[in-house]
């Protein structure tokens, strides 16, 4: 497709459309994306309009109704497009250090302000799309960390057969609890005590699978 001509009043420039791969359709997506984490920090879910958003990105509010309909539209767009990133957890050369560098960027993003990644949490509690989105993308992330439970294996530091998905929410959860839940000021040694806990726990086989047949332990 060919570009659109320069003389093309901006607006009808805006709605047109563009089915190029990438292109300006891509900057478009950007612009609006990046309002979006820009509204949302600044306002809250409460305040994440439409209209406030195409302002913003400097795009006619009719190209942003098109194309993403609603708020829960934007939203789980937004989290849609962390999940394209390149992202890789951190190989530091053992288990305790990895989930000790890995909550220390979990924190650092919890507890910058604005905090968009808690600011999209608290949106997935308002909406069905964000909340859909949202769900991927922690899949997206348990999955990608997967590799360090494995790396630890080969190691010799775990088991065989250690639950990845029950050891990396044990390390990282006393982060969502303590910054999220809790809302209680950051503690710089929490990152490592908690990676120190999950990664005893898992040295003694805390979150080994059952065996093919066997019944989960429970308390």
């Amino acid at each position: 497709m060919t570009d659109l001509p320069e003389d093309l009043p901006e607006r009808a420039r805006a709605d047109a459309p563009d089915r190029r791969p990438g292109g300006r359709t891509a900057r478009v997506r950007a612009q609006v994306l990046d309002a979006v984490r820009a509204e949302l920090g600044e306002h809250g879910y409460e305040g994440l309009t439409m209209e406030g958003v195409a302002a913003r990105a400097g795009v006619h509010r009719t190209t942003v109704y098109r194309r993403w309909q609603d708020v829960g539209g934007l939203l789980a767009d937004v989290l849609d497009a962390a999940g394209e990133d390149d992202w890789r957890p951190p190989d530091t050369g053992s288990l305790r250090g990895d989930l000790t560098a890995l909550n220390d960027e979990i924190q650092e993003s919890l507890v910058v302000r604005p905090s968009i990644p808690q600011a999209l949490m608290a949106a997935s509690f308002r909406s069905t799309q964000a909340a859909d989105a949202q769900q991927r993308l922690w899949e997206d992330r348990y999955a990608r960390c997967e590799i360090l439970v494995g790396r630890a294996v080969e190691r010799g530091e775990l088991p065989p057969h250690t639950d990845a998905r029950r050891l990396l929410i044990a390390a990282t959860a006393p982060l969502y609890h303590q910054l999220v839940l809790l809302r209680t000021a950051p503690d710089p040694q929490l990152p490592g005590q908690a990676a120190t806990a999950a990664t005893l726990a898992a040295t003694v086989g805390a979150f080994a699978r059952p065996a093919s047949g066997e019944e989960p332990d429970t308390l």
